[in-house]
């Protein structure tokens, strides 16, 4: 019980050191933000620190950080990425250094699930930022062919991993 507790906890703060992440690369970038979510469901609680809301759900599955996704369009390309992929620098520093901890595997873990292009992750987002690029455009159609794709590339990568232990 007290591992399932610690796990729940732990995945709680690797979910905030990562939009904490977020949050520092927009800030850098100068991209506003507003509110810093913990948690989904139900508001049990919030309050402001330094200009940002914080606020917290009843269940701790999941985080976000809204941002003003209009100053964030207006960045460079790889001042976006550095937004997006923040989040996931951050997990990345915070699982190096406390290695070989259930803390450092689950900031691992969410590191690696972030990455994947599944749609409304940050390795969606970073990739769809790429092909506007790329494109110099938006373009609804190529977008949803990324987006299929990405989805059936982030289940096969699940696939080939889960058969690594099972």
């Amino acid at each position: 019980m007290l591992l399932i507790l610690s796990l729940i906890v732990f995945a709680a703060f690797a979910m905030l050191i990562h939009e904490l992440g977020h949050l520092l690369a927009a800030r850098l970038c100068n991209v506003p933000a507003s509110e810093l979510g913990l948690g989904m469901g139900r508001k049990i609680g919030s309050f402001r620190v330094a200009g940002i809301k914080l606020s917290f759900g009843l269940l701790p599955t999941g985080s976000f950080v809204m941002l003003d996704g209009m100053v964030l369009k207006q960045r460079s390309v790889p001042q976006q990425l550095f937004v997006h992929l923040g989040g996931i620098i951050l997990n990345l520093v915070a699982g190096l250094f406390t290695y070989g901890t259930n803390f450092s595997w689950l900031n691992l873990l969410l590191a690696a699930g972030n990455i994947l292009p599944l749609y409304q992750h940050d390795g969606w987002k970073c990739g769809v930022v790429i092909l506007r690029a790329l494109m110099r455009r938006k373009s609804q159609s190529a977008e949803r062919v990324f987006t299929f794709s990405g989805g059936f590339v982030s289940l096969m990568i699940a696939w080939a991993v889960a058969r690594l232990f099972f």
